[in-house]
């Protein structure tokens, strides 16, 4: 017999509880454990007046945009309606059945406001990496560096040569921000090249190719993680070039030592972080290991001996070509000392007239030219101690564990969405890579941290 038809009936007196209703192994109840707001509203309170209506409560916007990006929920109007309707949601923000959600406009004036002035979203993620260290997440000694492109909020088709050619109407907050950043190392002063176009609703976003696909306007995300169990120490927006990112990775590794005290022995990381410039830098003045891999430009292929063919004898200062005669930087003392190293950082080696003239090995070495000469660059030093460790067998271990990195990329893309940006101007940059790398700790605290299970009365 068929059933009767269900009439929904209002009833007078509910009793129901969102604690119960949320299962324990819902994703944002294991990432709830790891989520104390207490200091950010003690962080946020000097940006509100003391005086007037009260605001919308900053804990409630903020674990709203933690729900968006570890979900990825992308659109802020969505994510309001998502909140609305779903009860894991609302027990998360702490709204019950009857509280209101804000309005999807007050992200965006928080933002521009109290957010982006307190530089909340930074101590947020720090909060997140403070969680890890305490729970030992973090090894500290092996770190990884890495960058990834993200599709800007630009059309690819809409771009002009120069600034001087963005139309007046755009001359406001786009402008403004791109502006602020030509003097800054992550983005305008990161190199002299003019980019080829430029974006009139993003202009500080770079137009790139480095894919090998279509050019798009782009900024660059960059990670420095802990190799132990993968956790983001720090992430930095950038301009989408590679000098840019280098300048990321030494701002990365001063904040982790500055804010947190952890300094690595290791540096993994792929050959755009190769630069003579960069390895001194970590090997001299920071200590760290450079385990990256090195160029060889000085390589020969038409028979003759390449600079590996000559021993560099570091007391001395000099070479010792394959015959057993000396190059040497200057051969007579100078009445004022001469430094001898050219623009581009590099030292001119030379062997005598009369040792190449006389030597067997002539046709091998220097057949067009009257003697042979070696460049050595001012931080050879340090492209030497990494062309050893990657010899080592600890150097094909950080090789393989590099990968780590590029595995958040992925899921970065792929799991929270974030492969175009919503927000625009590398302040808008900089807060969705530091709130989408505060919803990765979050899930890799809930992953590798479950919950503990009440113990039962026996």
């Amino acid at each position: 017999m068929m059933g009767e038809r269900t009439v929904m009936q209002e009833a007078l007196f509910y009793g129901f509880s969102l604690e119960r209703h949320v299962p324990d192994d819902h994703l944002l109840r294991r990432i709830d454990r790891f989520v104390d707001l207490t200091d950010i509203r003690e962080h946020l309170r000097p940006y509100y007046s003391e005086t007037g209506r009260p605001s919308i409560d900053p804990e409630l916007m903020i674990r709203m945009l933690l729900i968006g990006y570890c979900l990825g929920i992308r659109s802020e109007r969505r994510l309001c309606e998502e909140v609305h309707l779903n009860l894991a949601y609302r027990w998360f923000c702490r709204l019950g059945l009857e509280g209101a959600v804000p309005d999807h406009s007050t992200f965006s004036k928080n933002r521009h406001g109290r957010f982006r002035d307190s530089d909340v979203l930074r101590r947020l993620f720090e909060l997140t990496v403070e969680r890890c260290l305490l729970e030992g997440l973090v090894g500290g000694e092996g770190f990884a560096v890495d960058a990834s492109l993200i599709k800007a909020d630009a059309n690819r088709q809409r771009g002009v040569p120069g600034i001087g050619d963005l139309p007046t109407e755009a001359a406001s907050h786009a402008v403004r921000d791109y502006l602020a950043v030509l003097d800054d190392a992550a983005f305008g002063a990161a190199t002299p090249v003019e980019p080829k176009f430029i974006s009139i609703a993003d202009p500080a976003s770079r137009w790139t190719s480095a894919n090998g696909g279509p050019a798009y306007f782009a900024y660059s995300t960059n990670y420095l993680i802990d190799l132990k169990h993968a956790v983001i120490m720090d992430v930095e927006a950038t301009t989408s070039i590679r000098q840019a990112e280098v300048t990321a990775q030494r701002r990365m590794l001063e904040r982790t030592q500055d804010r947190f005290g952890v300094w690595p022995q290791r540096l993994a990381a792929d050959t755009g972080y190769r630069s003579a410039e960069n390895l001194a830098w970590l090997v001299h003045e920071r200590g760290i290991e450079p385990h990256i891999p090195v160029f060889e430009k000085s390589s020969r292929t038409d028979g003759t001996f390449s600079r590996s063919d000559f021993t560099y004898d570091h007391k001395r200062d000099l070479y010792i070509c394959p015959g057993g005669k000396q190059l040497m930087h200057y051969r007579r003392a100078f009445s004022t000392p001469r430094s001898g190293v050219d623009e581009h950082g590099l030292m001119r080696y030379r062997a005598s007239v009369a040792d190449c003239g006389s030597c067997a090995l002539k046709a091998r070495c220097c057949p067009t030219q009257p003697q042979r000469k070696v460049l050595r660059s001012i931080h050879e030093g340090a492209r030497d101690m990494a062309r050893d460790i990657a010899l080592t067998d600890a150097y094909l271990t950080s090789r393989r564990e590099r990968k780590k990195v590029e595995m958040l990329f992925a899921h970065l893309k792929r799991i929270l969405k974030l492969d175009r940006l919503r927000l625009r101007g590398p302040n808008g940059a900089k807060d969705e890579f530091l709130l989408a790398a505060t919803a990765q700790n979050l899930r890799k605290l809930a992953k590798l941290l479950p919950p503990v299970a009440p113990a039962t009365a026996g």
